[in-house]
């Protein structure tokens, strides 16, 4: 079923816009209006939800996933059946894949490979711990958020360990499939691991170790081809990091970290070890062989024949590193990761196609999966294709303690404080349907029963339904957990307001948190969905503020040890004239007396230089009309001509002139008006003449004499 934007689904989901695909589902973006946040929600295609017993399983899985919750592990919010439309309900990572972020930076270095790694293995480990195998770990399958955080997605073909069914099909993605995997063997968590191995092989190599032309040969090369020693691809990997991934993709599990928190370890000392470094550039050369496929029964079989023929010749790390580093004749030193194998001719010659189903996401895990939580007494790896794992039902269950009842007739069960598997696979067995109502709640926790329709020990009808209501966890945010601290403010706003939350920020002096950095935030712990998260941000150290001392008045040595017992430093000193204040004393402060100021603060301040004194000078006047009448040629009274005056005088002997205007275009016929105030002659010179200076011809016109009076000037 293809949904339009708009759609309300349960009366809480509004379809915002479709934003993927795969081969089981079609995935959405929408909006929960009970909770105000936007989600995923990955929809059953309709040519699956005609079979029952699949539907059933889709349903049993996705509940069983939901039961995770961890800061590294895309989580499921709810899991939903209404009439032919089936679909989970799970958290929106804005951000991209691994695989994408690979392809873009080509290959990573150590530290940031290592610190993905570390994430990733901490959502594998609280999987593990819930008895919860991935399958299908790959980077396609590992989001990397905005605010730079990794979470594992679709654990769409995990199952609980102590139930896991293998029959003959093997799920996984080939690429990244364990040799057990691929073989239809018994696999646990360290096929996860091995799994994580070959994706930190590709984070710092830029590649997937196998390549080839179908599912069959990328499979068997997981049983017998050695794995390319990472530096061999990119020599700046550090031993550390390439003893990790090279003990991760050992062909026995027994060769491999025994769980999660093992690698979890190393990871954290390879980060710490210099000596680790970084990775090498190709990009997938067959993409289409990167998505999640079901390995047919045909190609399971030669699989299987194959690994029996391996199972008496494993290949150790010694050998492996040994083949690889051995290889000096100038050939690929990958070949032999590549080459086709007698086996894989064989399967050529007798016809075996490797015939795939493209699988998205994480409806992936509701394929051929049963009774997920029926406990298990024994985890053994059988020597068939097929595993099967079940309980056995003690004395007291045998017992027929409803013998009264009808075969129509069934006795309600207490099903409060019981997880939601439990309650359905109890409900199950009584023939009756359970009809799931969640409720938030911060006592109860999430997917278990909070209360059911039906009390117990009530007869009902058999094959009827029964309402339960199961908590959806605390209807609040957890915000301890989301590192808002190590963020920057404006990514810290966007991520609460995504969720939900209003937010308001104060400023706060802080002697430990540069200025910009989030202090702390408000509440700490939770928050309600639409409540206000106040955000503490840094100002910087606490300022002392210091009172500015008066200035005026005082000597310039005085002023500086006023200010130097405040706290305050001098500024810019200026000197003016002044008649009234002394020479030396300050006149006037840049910043008044008694202002607060941070303490450092620098004030500037003005010295006088006191009373101006008066300058002699020896000036003199003039005030006349001199005509410009000057005829050189026939009509040169109509000509233009360029006119200066200028003050000649003897000074100590030697004439000297000085230029009283600037050049003036005239008329040749032209009266000339003249008037010159205080014309500074030299010191001491009492006479002079100013010249009426034609520039054009080169003559003086005019001249006129002047005397000076010796003149105080102030």
């Amino acid at each position: 079923m293809i949904l339009s934007a708009g759609t309300m689904l349960q009366d809480r989901y509004e379809i915002l816009e479709k934003i993927g695909s795969g081969g089981m589902s079609e995935v959405y973006k929408a909006k929960c209006h009970k909770l105000n946040r936007l989600v995923a929600i990955k929809v059953l295609k309709s040519e699956f939800t005609s079979d029952a017993g699949f539907v059933s399983k889709f349903k049993m899985e996705a509940q069983a996933a939901a039961g995770l919750s961890h800061p590294n592990i895309v989580n499921i919010y709810d899991v939903v059946d209404d009439g032919d439309l089936h679909f989970i309900v799970m958290e929106l990572v804005e951000g991209i894949t691994l695989k994408s972020y690979i392809k873009k930076k080509g290959r990573l270095d150590a530290r940031e490979t290592i610190g993905i790694a570390i994430q990733v293995a901490q959502g594998i480990e609280a999987a593990h711990e819930q008895h919860i195998i991935h399958r299908d770990i790959k980077p396609q399958n590992m989001l990397i958020s905005m605010d730079g955080k990794v979470k594992v997605a679709d654990f769409g073909i995990a199952r609980a360990v102590s139930s896991q069914t293998m029959n003959s099909t093997v799920v996984g993605t080939v690429h990244y499939i364990s040799p057990e995997q691929a073989r239809g063997g018994f696999s646990d968590e360290r096929s996860d691991l091995y799994s994580l191995g070959i994706t930190m092989y590709e984070m710092v190599t830029g590649r997937v170790p196998f390549d080839g032309e179908n599912t069959v040969t990328v499979a068997l090369s997981h049983l017998e081809e050695p794995i390319p020693v990472p530096s061999l691809l990119n020599p700046e990997v550090t031993p550390s990091l390439e003893r990790i991934i090279l003990k991760c993709t050992e062909k026995r599990p027994e060769n491999r970290y025994a769980n999660a928190a093992d690698l979890i370890g190393d990871l954290r000392r390879a980060l710490l070890n210099p000596d680790d470094p970084a990775v090498g550039v190709e990009n997938d050369p067959h993409p289409e062989l990167s998505e999640t496929r079901y390995i047919e029964k045909k190609d399971l079989e030669v699989i299987k024949n194959r690994a029996k023929e391996l199972k008496e010749y494993p290949v150790s790390r010694k050998a492996r590193t040994a083949d690889a580093k051995g290889r000096s004749d100038g050939t690929d030193q990958l070949a032999g990761a590549e080459k086709t194998t007698g086996m894989e001719k064989a399967v050529t010659f007798i016809g075996v196609a490797a015939a795939v189903l493209l699988v998205t996401g994480a409806i992936l895990f509701f394929l051929k999966i049963g009774n997920m939580l029926t406990p298990s007494s024994q985890e053994t790896e059988p020597s068939s294709g097929t595993e099967t794992a079940a309980a056995v039902p003690s004395e007291e269950e045998t017992e027929d303690e409803d013998s009264t009842l009808s075969q129509k007739e069934a006795r309600m069960p207490l099903l409060e404080g019981k997880t939601q598997e439990e309650a359905e696979a109890e409900l199950k067995e009584l023939d009756l349907v359970m009809q799931i109502e969640q409720e938030a709640s911060d006592t109860v926790p999430e997917g278990t029963v909070i209360s059911q329709e039906k009390a117990a020990g009530e007869i009902v009808p058999r094959f009827s339904k029964v309402t339960v209501v199961v908590s959806s966890g605390s209807d609040k945010i957890d915000l301890a957990s989301m590192g808002l601290t190590d963020m920057t403010l404006e990514t810290a706003i966007r991520l609460l307001e995504a969720k939900g939350l209003k937010t308001s920020v104060a400023e706060e002096a802080s002697e430990t948190e540069e200025a910009g950095n989030i202090i702390r935030i408000e509440p700490a712990d939770q928050a309600a969905y639409g409540s206000t998260v106040t955000i503490f941000v840094s100002t910087g150290p606490a300022v002392e503020m210091v009172l500015v001392p008066q200035l005026e008045g005082k000597t310039q040595a005085e002023a500086s040890e006023l200010l130097t017992a405040a706290g305050l430093v001098s500024g810019q000193i200026g000197a003016e004239h002044n008649d009234t204040v002394p020479k030396g004393q300050v006149l006037s402060q840049g910043i008044a007396a008694d202002t607060q100021v941070e303490k450092g603060s620098a004030v500037d301040y003005v010295l006088s230089l006191g009373p101006r004194e008066p300058e002699t000078q020896f000036l003199a006047s003039l005030e006349a009309s001199s005509p410009l009448m000057v005829s050189y040629a026939p009509g040169a009274g109509a000509s233009e001509i360029q006119i200066l005056i200028r003050l000649k005088q003897t000074v100590n002997g030697q004439v000297v002139y000085t230029k009283l205007t600037e050049p003036k275009s005239y008329s040749g016929d032209t009266m000339l008006e003249i008037r010159l105030d205080n014309i500074r002659g030299a010191d001491g010179v009492a006479s002079g003449e100013v010249e009426i200076v034609d520039l054009t011809n080169n003559v003086v016109l005019t001249s006129y004499n002047v005397t000076f009076t010796e003149t105080q000037v102030y």
